[in-house]
């Protein structure tokens, strides 16, 4: 599943082509995704203009003048594509055929066509109230942003004080910080040193303090090179992302850590039913 620096790529991909830009005519080719579509989705969307593209987690939310926002998941395999964009120097692809598995249509009244592709159907998309969103069932429990001010040294400490689980398990969990998957954990976890069978609540908290930089720093990587392109993940002008090329950690079982002067070896073990990569030398 697309992890934040994934959906924050499409989010930018689509920003020249849909803040600003009215929705001149919308298709909906199928009741529903994961869940069954809004009412009405296709004339709600239709003569709507795109006044904000922002993003809160692994949601983007198109924010309509209409009072609606406009949220999409991408789920395991969700793209956002975009084809017959004018402006010079953004995307300049030919008109696309159909595909089996395109479910949204969004012919944007500047030449722009967006398509939601979905082949899994575990994609979603929904319209709410712009001025409730953070009350909407999918938003309303998330954590602060990863990359905001929120999210500091003081209250990452706070919030796993006392956490009996495995720091990896608490990093995953979206009522504490939002956006965080598999991947970006293991290799915050490592950049940091920090086994992620340790405790949570029994880190010292300069060390609880220490992981808010290197969150930072690990998403907007990632971020920078387009997002990790693993399975199915595509950015909006269908180029690959490239942050995979630097995982320390992550997807390397069997191999030498990248360390120096460290000659351990890449361990993969489960936990929570995901698979966790670490360096049992380097990281305690």
């Amino acid at each position: 599943m697309p992890e934040l620096p994934e959906v924050e790529t499409v989010r930018r991909g689509l920003l020249p082509v849909m803040e600003g830009a009215v929705i001149a005519r919308a298709e909906v080719r199928r009741p529903d995704l994961r869940w069954p579509f809004p009412e009405q989705m296709a004339e709600r969307l239709t003569g709507a203009r795109v006044t904000r593209l922002a993003r809160r987690s692994k949601y983007i939310l198109a924010e309509l003048n209409t009072g609606e926002t406009l949220i999409i998941h991408l789920g395991m395999s969700g793209r956002m594509l975009i084809a017959g964009a004018p402006t010079p120097g953004v995307f300049h692809h030919e008109e696309v055929v159909p595909q089996k598995h395109d479910h949204v249509v969004l012919h944007m009244d500047n030449g722009a066509t967006i398509t939601f592709n979905d082949a899994r159907r575990f994609g979603a998309m929904d319209l709410a109230p712009t001025d409730g969103i953070d009350r909407h069932w999918l938003i309303e429990k998330l954590g602060p942003e990863p990359l905001g001010n929120a999210f500091s040294e003081t209250y990452l400490a706070e919030a796993l004080s006392g956490k009996n689980t495995p720091i990896k398990s608490a990093l995953l969990d979206q009522r504490i910080v939002s956006g965080l998957g598999n991947i970006y954990v293991c290799e915050v976890l490592f950049r940091a040193r920090l086994s992620p069978t340790r405790k949570a609540g029994k880190i010292a908290r300069a060390r609880t303090s220490a992981l808010v930089p290197i969150v930072r720093e690990v998403l907007s990587d990632a971020i920078e090179a387009g997002g990790s392109s693993l399975r199915d993940y595509r950015q909006a002008d269908g180029e690959l992302g490239y942050f995979q090329h630097r995982f320390q950690v992550y997807d390397r079982e069997g191999e030498a850590c990248v360390t120096p002067d460290c000659s351990g070896t890449i361990n993969r073990i489960t936990q929570s039913g995901r698979s966790t990569f670490y360096c049992p030398q380097c990281q305690r």
